[in-house]
């Protein structure tokens, strides 16, 4: 039994990746806005590199679920 979805054209691609980054791009925002606050309010700069690849990662992981459609397949 195959797939009852219908083939991507070539065509989405770009306007995927867009949206994608649309959809992540606020939350990344503020996470890094979170860190630089933290860092402003006196946190060593040290633990900045602590929390900075949690929330690269997590935005990379957001990015790749919306990039292949996890909110548009059941």
């Amino acid at each position: 039994m195959g797939s009852s979805l219908p083939p991507q054209s070539t065509t989405d691609k770009p306007r995927n990746r867009r949206r994608a980054a649309l959809y992540v791009l606020p939350f990344l925002l503020l996470g890094l806005f979170y860190l630089v606050i933290l860092v402003w309010w006196g946190l060593d700069p040290l633990w900045g590199f602590v929390i900075l690849p949690p929330i690269l990662g997590v935005s990379a992981i957001a990015w790749v679920a919306f990039r292949h459609g996890f909110d548009r397949q059941p």
